[in-house]
Parts: C-alpha cells; sequence; structure tokens
C-alpha cells in the first residue's frame, strides 16, 4: 500500500501533517497508496471525502446515483444552491479535485446491489459505510465479511450517532451487534424523522479519522467498541461490542455465506403490516373529490412538527406513531385518505387500518410532496 515518493507539491500540500511523528513522510506515502471506497456522499460522506482528500488518500471511489436537491444543503456540506439538480458524483469529483489535485478520484454512477458488490468492494483497502437505508448497510457489512476487508460505518438520526469499525477476523461485524435490521416504522429516514444538520458532520468527520487511522495503523480503533453520539447533550460514550458465536455471516461454523436478497430481508418481519397492495390515490383524483364535494376525512399521519411547517388545509393531525390507539376517532364509514410526506408512512397507516376493520381507506401517492408539485404550489415542500 506505500504510495510512491512524495513530489514537492505534495509534501507543501501536506506539510502540517507530515512533521506529526505519526505520520511522517513514510505515513504520508502509504496514504498515498492507500485505496478507499465511501459508498454515499450524503451528509455523513460528504465531510467523509472531504477530509480523506484533504488528507492525502491517493484514490477516493465514490458509490453515488442520486441527483442535489435543496433539502440536502443543510448537511450534505460538498454542494451547494448552484448545484441543485446536477447528479451528487460529478460535484463531488470537482469539489474533491480543486481541494486537492493529488487525489485520484473512482466513481461508480449506480446503485450498489447483490450483482455488483463483491466486484467494486474487492478493489479497494478500507470501505467507509455513509449510507441511511438498512438493506445496503447489511450488503456492505457481508460483503466486507466474505472480503475480509474492514468496514467503517456510521449512521444518524435526529440528534444522536453511531459509529464502530467492523474488521473481519479482529472483532465483531454489523451483523454481530444487529442480526436483523429492525422494521420499517421504528426506523424512520432523515426525511421522515429529521436531523441536525452539524450530527452527520460530526460523525463523518470521526468516520475520516477512523479510516485515516486504520491506514497509518495508529492508535485505537473501534474495531470492538461501539461510539454513541447525543449532540443535544453534548455526550460521547463508548460501549464493547463481542462477536457473535452464532453469527450468519462471519462466525467459524456459518455455512452458506453468501449475499441476500436485502431488500427482502429487510421487509420480512413477523406481523409486519403489508404495504404492497395498499390502495392508493393520486393528486389529480384527490383535488377532483374535494372538488365535486365528496365527503372526505383528509388524515395527515406525519409529526407535528411537519404538520406545523406545512399541511393541506382541512387535514386532520394524527400521527402514525399514534394512530393504534386513537382509532376510535375515526369513523368506519366514511371515505378516509391518508398522506405523509411521500407516501411510505401513510401506505403504513393504511394498512394498519385496514387491519383494524376500516374499508374506505387509501393513501396519497407521492404524499404532500406530490400536491404542492402537481395541485397547489401554495403548499410548501420540504
Amino acid at each position: 500500500m506505500l504510495g510512491s515518493e512524495l513530489t514537492q507539491g505534495e509534501i507543501r500540500q501536506y506539510s502540517r501533517q507530515l512533521i506529526l511523528e505519526e505520520v511522517g513522510v513514510m505515513g504520508q506515502r502509504t496514504l498515498k497508496g492507500a485505496r478507499v471506497l465511501v459508498v454515499g456522499t450524503g451528509g455523513l460522506g460528504a465531510p467523509v471525502l472531504l477530509y480523506l482528500a484533504a488528507a492525502g488518500v491517493g484514490t477516493l471511489g465514490i458509490v453515488e446515483f442520486d441527483l442535489v436537491d435543496q433539502s440536502n444543503l443543510h448537511r450534505q456540506v460538498l454542494f451547494g444552491t448552484d448545484d441543485i439538480g446536477k447528479p451528487k458524483l460529478d460535484v463531488a469529483c470537482e469539489r474533491i479535485h480543486k481541494l486537492n489535485p493529488y487525489v485520484q478520484v473512482e466513481t461508480y454512477d449506480r446503485r450498489l446491489t447483490v450483482d455488483n458488490a463483491l466486484d467494486i468492494i474487492s478493489a479497494y483497502d478500507v470501505v467507509v459505510d455513509t449510507t441511511d437505508n438498512f438493506p445496503t448497510r447489511y450488503l456492505i457489512n457481508d460483503s466486507c465479511v466474505l472480503l475480509g476487508k474492514p468496514n467503517v460505518s456510521a449512521s444518524i438520526f435526529r440528534f444522536e450517532g453511531q459509529l464502530s469499525v467492523f474488521w473481519p477476523g479482529r472483532g465483531p461485524c454489523y451483523r454481530c451487534v444487529y442480526p436483523e435490521p429492525p422494521p420499517p416504522e421504528l426506523a424512520p429516514s432523515c426525511a421522515e424523522g429529521g436531523v441536525l444538520g452539524v450530527l452527520p458532520g460530526m460523525l463523518g468527520t470521526l468516520q475520516a479519522n477512523e479510516t485515516i487511522k486504520l491506514l497509518l495503523g495508529k492508535g485505537d480503533s473501534l474495531v470492538g467498541r461501539l461510539l454513541s453520539v447525543d449532540a443535544l447533550a453534548s455526550r460521547f460514550d463508548t460501549f464493547n461490542i463481542a462477536r457473535d458465536p452464532d453469527c450468519r455471516i462471519c462466525s467459524p461454523q456459518a455455512k452458506n455465506r453468501g449475499l441476500l436478497a436485502y431488500d427482502m430481508l429487510c421487509s420480512a418481519h413477523p406481523g409486519m403490516l403489508d404495504t404492497e397492495a395498499v390502495p392508493e390515490i393520486s393528486a389529480h383524483e384527490l383535488d377532483e373529490l374535494r372538488g365535486d364535494g365528496t365527503s372526505i376525512l383528509l388524515v395527515d399521519v406525519r409529526n407535528p412538527t411537519e404538520y406545523e411547517l406545512t399541511r393541506i388545509p382541512g387535514a386532520l393531525l394524527l400521527p402514525l406513531t399514534e394512530l393504534s390507539m386513537r382509532l376510535d376517532e375515526l369513523s368506519k364509514d366514511r371515505k378516509i385518505v391518508c398522506y405523509c410526506h411521500t407516501g411510505k408512512r401513510s401506505a403504513r397507516a393504511v394498512a394498519l387500518l385496514q387491519d383494524s376493520g376500516f374499508t374506505g381507506v387509501t393513501s396519497l401517492a407521492g404524499g404532500i410532496e406530490a400536491w404542492s408539485t402537481q395541485i397547489d404550489a401554495s403548499v410548501p415542500h420540504y
């Protein structure tokens, strides 16, 4: 992994880092020869990429397929307002090259899948998981176990975050700590639950730090430990974590080790409500029903903060987390349309209502975003 001799420009670029005894010329050459794959350029991925590039990691691989959205900008510091609508991958490459022209960037404009994960990950020394969904998180973990690659993994939600290093053979893997993903209703996304913008900056910077330590072989890594961060309390706690002797992927006796159908894994929970067959209504169809005087109860299943931010006029606030306890406020004889931000929570709400005997209930496809975009631009979208 030792890179070539440092040029005069590189010596100048990294001079304040080079004079550290723990880095020095050999350490900087090690960073130059290193190959690190960063999966995602979101709130976590942005600081990871910036700081690894600034530190002189020679080759950065980036997996990303999304576009820059305005709602990203409070936490995804790679991007600016001029970048809205552009491919994240293109903007990230441009920003990295402006920061450090000595870094090589390899790009993967695609989603990480069972079909490509092993091929992509095998070409790198360290993988940094900055993703925000469980299917990809488990896919990265299992791929790293099969390939023997260290996985620097972090997750964030609202004001809290977690970070660890999962290194096959040296400590537990992600699945040792979290054998199965939680049901979706217990793991809302940042779009549903929100996130303090600086939190992914904190965790992403720590991920970059752990990655540099691994590459240099310095310091005490988080292998076998889980760092918990509470931004509101300014509290950092570390917990010891151990290998699961029965882990299906990393234990010595694990059988049939291989990659799974992760989307199915993350939706196959006993007793979980089926949202696949939930009836939907489009924004235009809802507008027509409201216009012809059809009696409809419009139920907003988002949280109160979202409701205060923006709402469809006339909607009743009934958060999904309270719905099962407030069914007596709804009539089974009335036509009900549930909506949320983009349609995921409302689909779960409709499934719950159907399971409780409600028949005339549908979900607004695309949620309030679709209503704002297609019907009423005066309703702010977020």
